[in-house]
């Protein structure tokens, strides 16, 4: 199989050929639901398109706590068949999927009451891991221990000592959001997909009753395009009620978006070995080890207002902050703050009025002839909800097709990861990189290591880290824009790197010489990255208004204050 690029010219074909041929699916949104749609209903051999208003990953997709999880809350909820479902799912993806993107990650759990608690919290936790075994693909995760007080602070010193009794230790998985996404996509162009971004459906083709296709907007070139389709899969997430309008038929369900935020701070500032997972009033609190950061997060409110741009108040960060800071002994401070991010959660409306207790489960809904529709569920069963949208698609098709296998079907860059792993020295003397450098290139592009390694060899300065920002090498940026698809120096610094989270200035300090090296691959003359880095570094001042603001209105005014580089 060929490693497909999603580089310009590959957009312009893909458009193209939308347009020309009909499809057999035609998948509406390029978060991780819509783009393991694609990759499902293209490895079951009908001729697939997917497109996204925005970029890979723009929405939701970019912006959860990065985990890979069963959900232990869930289990509380007495969910046990969401829970066994996303243990199997984190299961393959650690083990068989993604083995280069997924990552074991330890949480330690302080338990606060004598007795009563260790034995509860122990019963769920062992119930958690011993479903992770029955359901075929738990092990190769280490199973959780039980610590005294004393041992606890061994392992995470920078809890209070009287915040805890003892506590238990676990192991869940992590990923980068945004770079499973652009992995997805890639894997499903390259078993056939066509991909195009920046792409946006501005209405569906009828004949009678039926849906035959979507209108399709060219944001970036103008123009647009009838795609014609024989089935259509609406997986648009928070903006699923908004896409079905367009069809002029009233939804069989409607989805409800909930805000979460989260806070990144240095490794330095906390001093512990393991992630922690804590208790709020409302739902969990984590603390996840993330490079040479730390992940806090999340809230979880009710949000009505612009879900392309989700702000983060002030009083959101204060609560963050206040929750983890009682359990700290060195308290965490605004100045701690490197980065702040906001998304929302599409979560199915009407059983709950707290947002935290909606449904994570997910539904499909075949709403008219020719459209299926799927929303809910949680980042880690993504491919549950792919298989069942292609299903629903496949009983509009006319003609046998084959079952889901993408179970058995790794990620771009998987094959081959582990052999290049216990090679990296050696990759590193022949490249002249530091084996530090090697590692964190197999961590992000597994196998496809080698293509960056080839720019590195024709350019040697792209070898060289970004000067403000030294976790990431300027060949990263190249690629970037000749590989994954990226069109704008927002979708660099804040999907294709995490620049835009880790760093004090935001990213602002990279973006001139991230837009330079970006310009020759998309045709940038001096203007346009003159607008590139002008827009870049209004967005993240309109992200710090909006996070000095007091409540979500005002918030949410602030962060609008800067538009799109290409208005929708």
């Amino acid at each position: 199989m060929k490693t497909a690029r999603l580089g310009p010219q590959e957009r312009a074909h893909a458009l193209a050929r939308m347009a020309e041929e009909e499809l057999d699916v035609l998948v509406v949104g390029g978060g991780v639901v819509g783009s393991g749609t694609a990759l499902d209903a293209a490895t079951r051999g009908l001729l697939t398109g997917v497109v996204e208003a925005r970029d890979w990953a723009s929405g939701t997709s970019s912006r959860s706590s990065k985990l890979i999880h069963g959900g232990l809350r869930y289990l509380e909820m007495l969910d046990f068949a969401l829970v066994r479902e996303a243990l199997k799912e984190r299961g393959l993806l650690t083990r068989r999927l993604a083995p280069h993107l997924v990552k074991p990650v330890p949480f330690l759990y302080p338990l606060t009451h004598r007795g009563w608690e260790r034995l509860y919290a122990g019963s769920g936790v062992a119930l958690y891991d011993t479903m992770a075994v029955t359901s075929g693909h738990g092990r190769g995760l280490p199973g959780h221990r039980h610590l005294t007080r004393h041992k606890a602070l061994r392992v995470a010193p920078c809890l209070q000592k009287d915040s805890l009794v003892g506590a238990l230790q676990y192991y869940d998985a992590q990923m980068d959001d945004a770079r499973y996404v652009a992995t997805l996509v890639r894997t499903a162009a390259s078993y056939g997909a066509l991909a195009a971004n920046r792409a946006r459906v501005v209405g569906f083709l009828r004949e009678g009753e039926r849906v035959v296709g979507a209108r399709v907007q060219d944001v970036e070139q103008g123009g647009e395009y009838e795609v014609r389709a024989r089935q259509v899969v609406n997986a648009t997430g928070v903006w699923t009620d908004e896409t079905q309008a367009m069809v002029g038929e009233r939804g069989q369900f409607h989805v409800r978006a909930s805000k979460g935020i989260h806070l990144v701070v240095p490794k330095d500032r906390i001093h512990s070995t393991t992630g922690l997972i804590l208790r709020t009033e409302k739902s969990v609190l984590f603390v996840i080890p993330w490079g040479r950061h730390w992940i806090i997060g999340t809230t979880d409110t009710d949000w009505d207002l612009d879900k392309a741009h989700p702000a983060a108040s002030s009083a959101d960060i204060d609560y963050l902050l206040a929750h983890v800071n009682s359990v700290l002994a060195v308290p965490l401070s605004r100045d701690d703050v490197e980065g702040v991010y906001a998304g929302l959660r599409p979560l199915l409306a009407g059983e709950s009025e707290a947002t935290s207790q909606l449904s994570r489960e997910h539904t499909v809904a075949h709403p008219v002839p020719g459209l299926v529709v799927v929303a809910g569920g949680k980042y880690t069963t993504y491919r549950v909800m792919a298989k069942d949208a292609v299903d629903a698609a496949v009983h509009g098709l006319d003609r046998r097709v084959a079952e889901c296998c993408t179970e058995q079907v790794p990620l771009t860059g998987a094959d081959g990861y582990h052999a290049l792993w216990n090679a990296r020295a050696r990759i590193a003397a022949e490249s002249g990189l530091h084996v530090v450098r090697v590692e964190h290139l197999l961590n992000r592009y597994g196998s496809l290591i080698t293509e960056l390694l080839d720019l590195i060899a024709a350019d040697p300065t792209l070898g060289e880290p970004l000067a403000a920002a030294d976790d990431y090498l300027r060949a990263e940026v190249v690629y970037a824009a000749s590989h994954e698809g990226a069109r704008h120096l927002d979708d660099v610094l804040t999907r294709r790197t995490r620049i835009s989270i880790e760093a004090f200035d935001r990213g602002t300090l990279s973006a001139r010489e991230a837009a330079e090296l970006m310009a020759p691959v998309l045709g940038w003359d001096k203007e346009h990255l003159e607008k590139e880095v002008t827009h870049y570094e209004k967005r993240v001042e309109a992200e710090r208004e909006s996070q000095r603001q007091p409540d979500d209105l005002t918030a949410d005014a602030a962060r609008l204050g800067a538009p799109d580089i290409v208005p929708l």
